[in-house]
């Protein structure tokens, strides 16, 4: 765990862990092989970010009860249940460098234990009638789903603008942080209006961390994921849709041929990642990134300085500064 991640964690450090020995309850199950799963799944979790929101929201808003517990469960049950069956759709046999569900026990249970998750999480708000934190995260897994089928179908013409890809990664990316936020206020008992002021912050922070993950791709080998995969990938990402925005016609029909054709070839790649660094594209990522950063530090003030609050608003500057 880096520095900066303890940091973000020390006013909520008591409460993780009880959020950890309530999680690791919330997924066990009678039968052996799901629960040798469940503990695969449990012992290879992240910086586990989305509970931090989930807690820290509810910190700053003037309380952490046991609802806040079991909202941020609700969207790790959810969310982990889509990560195993995106592994399966996508056939891949990593998650976080450690090998997926898929690839040591094979298609079919992984998407039965997704199943699983899904059904836990459903039980776990429906036992003790947490209905509004189940809509704000099912409503957050809907989008979601809609938003990797909207880019899916976008890829293959290539016909992104910016009010497509701002719609694309609202949906894919942004929604999820901006249940975890909603929820954490519902949680400690806010009113509508400020929850649903909470999920736009939340928002805000999601769409900034996706441009920074377009930004990775323009990056070093050392920082972040390689060069080029969202190019290789057909993927329109905000430097790039800018780069073909001020481009002529000639210029950009070469581009999006050599995106449509040529992305497996490294030095079409690198040809496409230079047109994009030298039409600013990276400088205006950049800046749109670090508007959307500053909007979300602006809603913080409205609230008392606590520690929650310092730890928030480290969380979103590491969203920003992350190097991978």
């Amino acid at each position: 765990m880096s520095s900066i991640v303890r940091e973000i964690r020390r006013p909520i450090e008591q409460e993780m862990s009880q959020f950890e020995k309530k999680f690791k309850k919330y997924v066990q199950s009678d039968v052996g092989l799901v629960n040798k799963v469940m503990r695969y799944i449990v012992a290879r979790k992240g910086k586990q970010m989305r509970p931090m929101f989930v807690l820290l929201a509810a910190g700053t808003c003037g309380q952490i009860t046991e609802a806040t517990y079991r909202g941020a469960a609700l969207i790790e049950l959810l969310h982990t249940a889509t990560l195993l069956h995106d592994d399966v759709v996508d056939d891949a046999n990593y998650r976080r460098g450690f090998f997926s569900i898929n690839a040591l026990w094979k298609n079919k249970i992984a998407v039965l234990a997704g199943d699983y998750l899904l059904s836990r999480g459903l039980l776990l708000s429906i036992d003790n009638e947490d209905f509004p934190l189940l809509k704000l995260v099912s409503k957050a897994v809907r989008e979601m789903s809609e938003g990797e089928i909207l880019q899916m179908e976008k890829a293959r013409k290539l016909d992104i603008d910016e009010a497509v890809y701002f719609d694309i990664i609202r949906r894919k990316t942004a929604t999820l942080i901006e249940a975890c936020c909603a929820v954490g206020a519902t949680s400690a008992n806010m009113s509508t209006e400020m929850i649903q002021k909470w999920g736009v912050f939340g928002e805000k922070i999601g769409i900034a961390f996706q441009i920074k993950d377009d930004l990775f791709d323009y990056g070093t080998l050392d920082i972040g994921k390689p060069r080029g995969i969202d190019i290789k990938e057909k993927k329109m990402t905000l430097p790039l849709i800018y780069a073909l925005n001020q481009a002529s016609k000639s210029d950009k029909r070469h581009i999006i041929h050599l995106i449509k054709n040529k992305s497996e070839e490294t030095q079409k790649v690198n040809e496409v990642i230079t047109f994009v660094k030298d039409s600013g594209g990276i400088e205006y990522a950049n800046q749109v990134m670090q508007n959307y950063r500053q909007e979300a530090e602006d809603f913080l003030t409205h609230f008392p300085d606590s520690d929650y609050k310092n730890s928030l608003r480290t969380l979103i500057q590491y969203t920003i500064e992350r190097n991978k």
